[in-house]
């Protein structure tokens, strides 16, 4: 395992290096994105001015008040708290932010499932995880908002946040097919026969 610091936006070269189980510092540049974000972007046919090539995208919908614009809160907004939402609801949009924005890293929590793990190997993606209740440490993470699109669909905007040490993020998929998450389930079946066998139910 190895980690590493990427400065945003990435390369496919970039994303490729990484293998399940890194951690990943990523610095810059960030968007967040989220379910209605997504349904109007792809469903509806609505087009971002914001480019996303070569960024990665987080599953959130922040608390962010807001303020007049200043040179501290240049988009209007400042950040109250901004953490993670759960991915897998959001799996079908994985191949078209790929595709038609040119996302490379998605981060969540909760992880994805075969279509985005075959959208990772195919385009040259990753999964980025974070652990649950990490949202007032994400937040100190985000120097400011610094511009927000489909703003009529607050807080399910498109998101642009300029970061500093963004992370330790764990890959959790890769774009070689590799995931921490057959790991766990092949670990929690194991101990599911083991606990089984002692209490003499199976065979």
């Amino acid at each position: 395992m190895a980690h590493h610091e990427i400065t945003m936006p990435c390369t496919e070269d970039d994303v490729r290096k990484l293998k399940a189980g890194d951690t990943v510092t990523l610095q810059d540049w960030l968007f967040g994105i989220r379910d209605a974000t997504q349904i109007h972007m792809f469903d509806h046919a609505r087009e971002t001015r914001l480019d996303l090539a070569g960024h990665a995208v987080i599953h959130t919908a922040p608390n962010a008040k807001k303020v007049p614009v200043s040179n501290s809160c240049p988009a209007g907004y400042e950040s109250i708290c901004i953490g993670t939402t759960t991915s897998m609801r959001m799996e079908r949009f994985t191949r078209p932010l790929m595709e038609r924005e040119g996302v490379r890293m998605i981060i969540g929590k909760g992880g994805l499932g075969e279509d985005s793990r075959a959208a990772f190997r195919d385009l040259g993606g990753v999964y980025l995880a974070i652990i649950g209740g990490t949202a007032a440490l994400e937040t100190t993470w985000i120097e400011q908002i610094t511009d927000v699109y489909l703003d009529d669909l607050n807080p399910e905007s498109l998101w642009q946040f300029y970061i500093k040490d963004f992370g330790p993020l764990r890959v959790a998929m890769d774009s070689h097919g590799g995931s921490l998450y057959d790991k766990v389930k092949e670990t929690g079946q194991a101990r599911r026969a083991e606990v089984f066998a002692k209490m003499g139910i199976g065979g």
